[in-house]
């Protein structure tokens, strides 16, 4: 009799939900106690009502403490949250609305909108903790994404189903050129994009709802946004949102998806906080030990299966610059092409300040891209990359006294540099020029032409900031068009760039040393 009341009350207790208790509050940290038979499963989510005009606060089970009590964190902030506060079991993971009713939306870790626009009724919910596809399903096929970016698609080859990696310090101009890949993309290609905003500037996320709504692009894309002034939980699971949004896309509707994030570094750095607010002992550095079970977890789902793909293309922030920090050196593991920015090249004035030396892509290869764009894109490396070798004899003997084939071959360098460079439609604003979207065959016949010398005769101001060659050899027709062309700010015209490759130059070997520096 004693069994049949129990499991009676069980039974009642299962139809309204677990309930529990606030026991501790600790910022973002919330310890709830429940009934010994009533504890939550890890990543269970657990709602607190607050009110009528205000939604209710997320809980994510993060340990099971002992004597009845799970610990968790909080996807909003616990301001007036106090002891004793009825806690609700919800039986499952944070789960989100998905489909075709979020395009064109903006949302929450939680799947609520914040666009004010009301609710968005979708005709799907899922997890957003899911395993990764099996290996029987994933799709090998390779094919080249084409992004009308010259640098990227020259020596940083974009594949359908790759994840993609923009690494740089603060200020060189990610967020910049993720905002022109998601223009580019979406109006040359079309297609669903998801955009997940984690721990960036609020600021950075209306601009691009902004211009998204401007150019007409947003009807295609969903957003997903846990900036930089939310609680760590909110930044640690808004990226697991976003993918859920493109892995339906993928699954149900067949679609190559596009998923952006930016940024992974502060998805990594809120694991961190989550993980010493969890009392876990801090790993190198400080991050939390599983930094690469945490990276793992987001990167694998990242995949193409035989239904449909998903192409990532994310914004990494490299703190002061420093290459082998743990997080950077966990991400690299997981991506088939690294698009490096350089501070030194943003000095110089050149944008995008990609590094064709240090950028590289496991899809360039003569299989995947063919033999002229390979050839092309390794000579351009080959001549970048002894224009540095002979910086030094330039900075300390002067251009003249460069055997004649040297000084021809850093004239042509020179011309390189500046053609990778590149108006973006995102950044009209700010540089008064139309943006322009180069296609691979006119970037590869481009880069060509200065390879095998057709422009030697041409000034190398005319090919900063143009899109193809031929706007380049416009650009150098008549002295007006020479003067007009602009100049990169800390970049005057010597004499030797104005002058032929195989002429002597009379430019002052100091000047030299900086109008040849090549990138590092």
């Amino acid at each position: 009799m004693a069994i049949a009341e129990k499991a009676k009350k069980k039974e009642e207790k299962s139809k309204k939900g677990r309930v529990g208790r606030v026991d501790q509050i600790i910022g973002p940290v919330v310890d709830v106690a429940f009934d010994a038979e009533d504890l939550p499963e890890i990543y269970h989510a657990l709602e607190i009502e607050r009110g009528k005009d205000e939604p209710a606060l997320v809980l994510e089970v993060q340990q099971h403490r002992g004597n009845n009590i799970v610990r968790t964190i909080a996807m909003a902030s616990t301001d007036g949250l106090i002891r004793g506060t009825e806690v609700k079991d919800t039986g499952a993971p944070i789960t989100v609305p998905v489909g075709k009713s979020t395009l064109g939306r903006m949302m929450s870790v939680i799947g609520a909108p914040i666009d004010g626009k009301g609710p968005i009724k979708s005709e799907a919910h899922l997890p957003i903790h899911r395993p990764a596809p099996p290996v029987s399903e994933q799709a090998v096929e390779t094919n080249v994404l084409e992004t009308g970016i010259k640098v990227i698609d020259l020596v940083t080859t974009f594949a359908k189903g790759s994840k993609i990696g923009l690494f740089g310090g603060a200020g060189v101009g990610k967020t910049v050129i993720v905002m022109e890949l998601i223009r580019n993309i979406a109006q040359e290609h079309g297609g669903f994009s998801v955009f997940a905003g984690v721990g960036e500037r609020t600021r950075e996320g209306n601009s691009l709802w902004l211009e998204m709504n401007e150019s007409g692009v947003i009807d295609k894309t969903s957003l997903v946004f846990g900036q930089m002034n939310e609680p760590p939980g909110a930044r640690a699971r808004v990226g697991l949102t976003g993918l859920t949004l493109a892995e339906y896309f993928r699954d149900e509707f067949g679609q190559d998806v596009l998923l952006f994030i930016d940024n992974v570094f502060r998805y990594m750095l809120a694991g961190s906080e989550v993980s010493a607010l969890l009392g876990r002992l801090p790993s190198a550095v400080g991050y939390q030990p599983t930094l690469a079970t945490e990276m793992g977890d987001l990167e694998e789902r990242i995949t193409s299966t035989k239904k449909g793909s998903i192409t990532s293309v994310q914004a990494v922030f490299v703190p002061a610059d420093d290459y082998t920090d743990p997080a950077i050196a966990t991400t690299f593991a997981h991506l088939g092409a690294t698009v490096a920015l350089s501070r030194s090249i943003v000095e110089r004035g050149i944008y995008p300040a990609v590094d064709p030396l240090d950028s590289f892509s496991r899809f360039l290869t003569p299989d995947i891209v063919g033999e002229e764009h390979y050839r092309v894109a390794r000579g351009v490396q080959q001549v970048l990359q002894r224009n540095k070798e002979l910086q030094d004899i330039i900075a300390i003997l002067g251009m003249d006294e460069l055997s004649e084939d040297d000084k021809l071959l850093v004239a042509r360098a020179r011309k390189i540099e500046r053609f990778l460079s590149q108006p973006f439609f995102v950044a009209e604003v700010f540089t008064n020029r139309p943006g322009k979207y180069v296609p691979l065959k006119e970037t590869i016949r481009g880069f060509g032409e200065i390879l095998d010398g057709k422009h030697d005769d041409l000034p190398e101001q005319a090919f900063y900031m143009v899109g193809t060659i031929d706007e380049a050899v416009e650009a150098a027709k008549g002295e007006g068009g020479r003067q007009e062309e602009a100049k990169p700010p800390k970049e005057q015209p010597k004499a030797e760039s104005k002058a032929e490759p195989k002429g002597e130059s009379k430019a002052k070997p100091k000047a030299d040393s900086k109008e040849g520096q090549a990138p590092r």
